[in-house]
């Protein structure tokens, strides 16, 4: 088990978190950042003194009541919707990849792909904003046709680790891939 620490592409320190059940098997997690106290309470305290301005020009209680009501709520949205704790990526050679995600309010998903419908997995690029990043990928095969792609399964959306972080964790996905082949 070894842990490394990483950037993401705006420069966040996340790490990644690699550990070998077996050599056909092998887990990787990237772990970003945790909510920010500090950022919650400014949010917090810009909502709230923004709606008590408007309280004291209007007098209406309903603005105080809203903007408890909507901060609290939006929290609750992006802690359980938005805000990514860790993501992992399972890769059993013989079995297929398990892609997980966890959100700082505990929920999770993951989601299966068989080892028969994976084509390959691949680094790619793209455009995003005004710069071009990498990320991970896994090509699934067309049912119809065995030698073109149906679609992109793309890996680690929320964390968006950079290149050397993502040739890490390629290299060995293709090393297990290559074993079962």
């Amino acid at each position: 088990m070894e842990d490394e620490a990483f950037t993401d592409i705006n420069g966040k320190a996340i790490s990644l978190d690699c550990q070998s059940h077996s050599s056909f098997c092998r887990e990787f997690t990237v772990n970003s950042q945790k909510v920010s106290v500090g950022k919650v309470i400014a949010y917090t305290c810009c909502v709230w003194l923004l709606a008590y301005a408007v309280f004291f020009f209007t007098q209406n209680t309903a603005v105080l009541s809203s903007a408890i009501v909507i901060t609290l709520v939006g929290m609750m949205l992006y802690i359980h919707f938005v805000k990514v704790d860790h993501e992992s990526l399972l890769v059993i050679g013989s079995m297929g990849i398990q892609v997980s995600s966890s959100f700082a309010s505990g929920r999770e998903t993951t989601t299966f792909i068989e080892m028969n419908k994976i084509k390959d997995i691949v680094i790619n690029e793209a455009i995003y904003m005004h710069r071009i990043i990498y990320y991970l990928c896994v090509l699934l095969k067309d049912p119809l046709e065995p030698d073109a792609v149906s679609s992109v399964v793309p890996l680690f959306q929320s964390s968006k680790p950079r290149l050397n972080c993502l040739v890490k964790v390629y290299k060995s996905c293709q090393e297990i891939i290559s074993k079962c082949q």
